[in-house]
């Protein structure tokens, strides 16, 4: 009997971790083939403006080392290839995407490069004058993120069999007649019977267990609510805008837009795949600050100029609502990560423009203190109220969600800026009055 259940507690153990490994590399491989295609369709649309504009001219110094660019000619022949000797190449116009283009104005397909030797994602767009650009991106197949993940796999693999395999060993031994007969709710029950007297240590340390597990019931049902809670809000924020492209998408597919309403149609779509952008980009961050920046370059950064290149990146949002974004301070020398500061000041003030009044202020000022270089971002915005303070940096939790969804807010701003302060080991301060506004206070230690 002891052998039987070593080999079912085995077996059960391996078809567990089989199946977990499956599971996550499929969604794994689906999330990230959605997220390419998506980022596919978004370049393609930039460069068919771009070669509208400019013609040929637009891909002189242009950088293309992440796509295959390539433009046709409505005839099928190939005018340009950024990878290959497009005079040499073969008639275009029987490829799938093309024909898609051609007919509907957008295409994109999947296959296997002869040209490349390569299987690549394919999406093309029809040109005002008839012809097509095209862009292409290596596919990576599932084998592919596999070996990507092969070391960290194999690590967890090992010693998820290693721990069942003991598990398994001890359990064998010990689970005998007459344990099987034993109520595991009511250990109390044989406690003092003789036919029990040897596993009378075990009843009363299950009893309790049991005293304690139910002690602690109420801190396990709130930690379950809060991971349901950040896995409901994460699904949530990734479906909400892809269904409103599928939307779109299905009322265009299907004819059911008048010409007039294409071009909003279009830009509400571009619209909700830069919100899902976005989204993903701010997750990304913070999984990479979750890892300490590892790999990251520290140097000394100048925190003004950084401040200052955040503030021209948001010029254009503070004048489209009315706020009058301005940098002021001195040099301050720190050791840091450059791109972590950017972000820092990038998300407060993002969040001062967006939470803020029409014709108001944010200012950003930036001063040398003793020990310390002080960043200090304030606003004249609606604020925030003394309850919802200490949460405020948590994963997705908005104080006014219907008005972040308005704005365009992902929910994860101020956990990236949490993150960075934590890795250059900064002190934050926060003083915020409703309909007055918020001062955010940080101290970066000097080297």
């Amino acid at each position: 009997m002891s052998k039987k259940i070593f080999n079912s507690i085995w077996l059960v153990a391996l078809a567990v971790l089989l199946a977990s490994l499956v599971f996550i590399m499929g969604v794994t491989y689906s999330y990230f083939s959605g997220v390419q295609a998506s980022q596919l369709r978004i370049e393609t649309e930039l460069a068919a403006k771009g070669v509208s504009l400019n013609g040929l001219n637009y891909f002189d110094g242009l950088s293309q080392s992440d796509y295959r660019i390539t433009w046709i000619d409505r005839d099928g022949t190939v005018l340009y290839d950024s990878k290959a000797e497009y005079s040499e190449m073969e008639n275009h116009l029987e490829r799938e995407e093309v024909k898609q283009a051609l007919e509907t104005g957008f295409g994109e397909s999947s296959r296997y490069s002869e040209t490349l030797s390569e299987r690549l994602l394919y999406a093309a767009q029809l040109l005002p004058d008839g012809t097509v650009i095209r862009l292409s991106s290596v596919h990576n197949t599932v084998w592919t993120l596999l070996l990507g993940f092969a070391q960290p796999i194999a690590i967890v693999a090992l010693l998820a069999l290693a721990l069942s395999f003991v598990l398994a060993s001890r359990a064998s031994k010990k689970i005998v007649e007459p344990i099987n007969g034993i109520n595991p709710d009511k250990p109390s029950d044989y406690i003092g019977r003789k036919d029990y007297a040897e596993i009378e240590p075990l009843l009363l340390k299950m009893r309790a267990q049991q005293a304690e597990i139910s002690k602690n019931q109420a801190e396990l049902e709130k930690t379950s609510q809060i991971r349901q809670e950040f896995t409901a809000n994460a699904s949530h924020e990734l479906k909400t805008p892809l269904h409103a492209i599928s939307g779109y998408a299905e009322l265009l597919e299907n004819g059911m837009v008048k010409q007039s309403d294409i071009r909003p149609f279009a830009g509400k779509i571009r619209l909700e795949a830069q919100r899902m952008t976005q989204l993903v980009g701010d997750i990304i961050d913070l999984t990479r600050l979750d890892g300490g920046a590892d790999g990251m370059q520290w140097e000394e950064s100048d925190l003004k100029r950084i401040a200052e290149n955040a503030a021209d990146s948001l010029q254009s949002a503070a004048a489209e609502n009315g706020i009058e974004l301005t940098v002021t301070g001195e040099e301050a020398l720190i050791s840091g990560i450059p791109q972590v500061l950017y972000s820092i000041v990038y998300n407060l003030c993002d969040n001062a423009i967006k939470y803020n009044h029409p014709g108001g202020k944010v200012r950003v000022a930036v001063a040398n203190e003793p020990n310390a270089v002080r960043l200090t971002v304030s606003d004249t915005g609606i604020g925030i109220s003394e309850e919802h303070q200490s949460r405020i940096f948590e994963r997705f939790y908005r104080v006014d969600k219907s008005r972040s969804k308005e704005v365009g807010g992902t929910g994860l701003g101020l956990s990236i800026v949490k993150h960075g302060l934590i890795i250059h080991k900064a002190k934050l301060e926060l003083d915020s009055t409703l309909d007055k506004g918020t001062t955010f206070t940080i101290h970066f230690p000097k080297t």
